[in-house]
């Protein structure tokens, strides 16, 4: 059953389900026994939760201390003091957390009749997170209730941009989670970049960008509380109306229901609930996502559940149980120490990353998307070509030139000429060593990443896909970190194995995606819906090393995943070129059978392609471009998807022609970036890869909403 067919009110769960006329009596005593068990689960894994600690303080001191043994070692002031100063904190903040977004994750998807919605796809955490991090970054000291209202602007703002490029509520699974995808990107961009620009206002907020319980006592908890509480209350007063919306939009008008204004309410609750949780524990990741879908996959077997009365605390208490066993289980397998520095959020981004897997895996359609209208131009005339082939190369030497020489110091065309001849001065020589493997590590890696984009978009007839979509960079990246954490701080990783992670990480992960998307063929909304779930479970492993290597080394680490290009060196970059060399040939050799593939699936096989040999080539010659191209200049987003987009703009869709102008244009953008990123602000430096995302993610979006038709 496919995702959308899911959320057709005649179906069950987890989609959006049914309305019904009642509960009745047996109804209204399944619902109250479910919601009980929960209420016992979730009180039974809090026990063992505040038994989780740093401390060597366990759980029978601590059942001593509440039956009044105030004497005695471990039984007496300190258990209390443990207790009351940290554990409880940790623990209500977990269950508000979880809750709040439980609860928010249930309004989403109800609203947009959407199983994949959730506060994470619609950008409503990466909204939030970034107005709290603009906060931070320049110096400004507010309390929760503050930073609240901060989250909740940003986050809202967030949410809107992404149900308007969508297209509104009930728009397509895979539509809706590219919007949220691309503005999730443009807004990690923009908090990636304070985050290094700011380094010492922001000290700290990259372990809590991924969702930390640490509290330093119950004082935030009692603020956002209340609000998780009124939220709650307002959103079970919407019920019914929910229960109604589930016909439809015309449907629930009929019978009553302001459906303009019961939408706008929920949506409001449900990033008041979202900024209230990011203000007291940061962007905890996805549970808003699964939360709710565990509850609807219960409802088959428990139809009361597909009540909104029922669903909404129902899957606030799912949420909450998650969050709790998900910190309490990491402190528990990793010790309490060890513990101290993993976010909980990376437990809950990666659950919530197979639960997306799995609904894609569903899926069998998730409506048009494979074809939007951005796609679509004609084919340009062979002059029009010849000129745009010659602007290009042009603007790739410029980019090229100017990138030798400018810097801290700017230098002559001469002093390029001497630094050839070795004649350069050491001044001279010392900037030219540095600048130039950090140009053809940009021009070469933008040049791959925009010949691995083309590829992807043929395959999967969607101008909007890219490696990074595919989970292919993501993977090539968590293949690379793997060996950089692996080898120790002191033992800097050899370029050569890097290198070697990077690839199989791509490796890996494209046959993971490749694999699960099978069934029976291939289909590309859901490649595309699982390389997104890929892509965000490669980034929570990611993060999870990252966070566990030496603390002085995570802003660098952190930074080349970012996309850098500092301290190349031309061993870096020569497997870029010796790949891009190999693959450039076989793009042109295959270039018939990619304008075919980007037709439809039977044209191909009519005129005797072999289709799926075709496909796994091509996805297998981008995933190796992409690995390279990691090795090289770190995780680099968008140039994958603007370069091949802009070139089918200028020459036309004839893969012959956009191809080579794809592979020029992605290495002036990433060669620019990379000259932008380290001369605007110098000696400062904005790694290329958060520059190529602050101008892609609004071209993602700009493509987004032309394609709204």
């Amino acid at each position: 059953m496919s995702v959308e067919q899911q959320q057709r009110p005649t179906a069950a769960p987890p989609g959006q389900p049914a309305p019904q006329r009642g509960l009745g009596r047996g109804g209204v005593t399944t619902a109250t026994g479910a919601l009980l068990l929960l209420v016992v689960a979730l009180l039974g894994v809090s026990a063992w939760h505040l038994t989780q600690g740093t401390s060597a303080i366990g759980a029978g001191d601590l059942v001593r201390w509440l039956l009044g043994e105030r004497d005695g070692p471990g039984g007496g002031a300190d258990a209390g003091d443990v207790l009351i100063g940290s554990r409880v904190p940790r623990l209500a903040a977990g269950i508000t957390v979880g809750f709040a977004l439980g609860v928010a994750g249930a309004l989403f998807q109800s609203l947009a009749r959407n199983a994949l919605a959730s506060p994470d796809t619609l950008a409503v955490t990466g909204g939030a997170y970034l107005a709290v991090t603009v906060v931070a970054a320049f110096g400004l000291t507010v309390p929760v209730w503050a930073s609240g209202l901060t989250a909740f602007a940003g986050g809202s703002l967030a949410a809107f941009l992404v149900l308007g490029l969508a297209g509104g509520a009930g728009t397509a699974t895979t539509r809706l989670v590219l919007a949220g995808s691309a503005v999730a990107l443009a807004l990690q961009a923009a908090t990636s970049t304070l985050l290094i620009l700011f380094e010492e206002e922001t000290k700290g907020l990259f372990a809590w960008g991924s969702g930390s319980l640490s509290q330093l006592g119950l004082r935030a908890f009692e603020q956002v509380a209340p609000v998780v509480v009124v939220c709650t209350a307002a959103a079970l007063l919407l019920a019914r109306r929910l229960d109604l919306l589930g016909l439809g939009d015309d449907s629930a008008a009929v019978l009553g229901v302001p459906v303009r204004s019961t939408r706008a309410a929920g949506v409001v609750l449900a990033v008041l609930l979202t900024a209230a949780s990011v203000a007291l524990a940061g962007p905890i990741g996805f549970v808003g996502l699964f939360a709710p879908v565990i509850v609807r996959l219960a409802g088959r077997v428990m139809p009361a559940l597909n009540r909104h009365v029922v669903l909404i605390p129902a899957a606030g208490l799912t949420g909450a149980l998650v969050v709790v066993l998900a910190d309490g289980a990491i402190r528990a397998l990793l010790g309490a120490d060890e513990a101290i520095s993993i976010p909980t959020g990376i437990t809950t981004t990666f659950l919530g990353a197979v639960v997306m897997i799995v609904l894609a895996r569903r899926s069998l359609d998730s409506g048009p998307t494979r074809r939007p209208a951005a796609a679509r131009v004609r084919v340009g005339s062979r002059l029009r070509f010849v000129v745009v082939v010659v602007v290009v190369v042009v603007g790739a030497a410029t980019v090229t030139l100017l990138g030798l020489l400018a810097g801290d110091t700017w230098l002559k065309v001469g002093d390029l000429s001497l630094w050839l001849d070795g004649e350069a001065a050491p001044l001279i020589r010392f900037a030219l060593d540095e600048r130039a493997p950090r140009v053809a590590a940009a021009v070469l890696g933008g040049a791959a990443l925009a010949l691995a984009g083309a590829l992807v978009q043929a395959t999967c007839r969607n101008p909007l896909a890219e490696p990074g979509v595919l989970g292919i960079t993501g993977g090539a990246g968590l293949g690379a970190v793997v060996v950089v954490t692996g080898a120790g701080v002191s033992q800097a990783a050899s370029n050569s194995a890097i290198l070697l992670g990077a690839v199989v990480g791509a490796l890996v992960s494209f046959a993971l995606v490749y694999g699960l998307s099978w069934r029976h063929g291939l289909d590309a909304d859901r490649l595309l819906l699982i390389g997104i779930g890929t892509w965000c479970a490669a980034g929570a492993l990611s993060t999870f090393l990252l966070v566990r290597s030496n603390p002085w080394d995570t802003p660098r680490i952190y930074t080349w995943m970012s996309g850098t290009t500092y301290g190349r060196t031309f061993e870096q970059v020569l497997p870029v070129a010796v790949v891009l060399a190999l693959a450039l040939p076989l793009a042109w050799l295959a270039r018939r059978e990619l304008d075919l593939l980007a037709l439809d699936e039977d044209t191909p096989r009519l005129v005797g392609v072999r289709l799926e040999t075709v496909r796994l080539v091509v996805l297998l010659t981008a995933a190796l471009l992409a690995a390279t191209s990691v090795a090289a200049v770190g995780v680099v987003g968008f140039v994958g998807l603007v370069a091949p987009h802009l070139a089918r703009a200028l020459v036309g869709g004839r893969h012959a022609r956009s191809v080579p102008v794809a592979v020029l244009v992605g290495a002036v953008l990433l060669g620019l970036a990379d000259l932008v990123g380290r001369t605007v602000i110098a000696p400062a430096q904005v790694p290329a890869g958060l520059v190529v995302a602050l101008v892609g993610a609004p071209y993602f979006v700009y493509l987004l909403a032309r394609s709204r038709a």
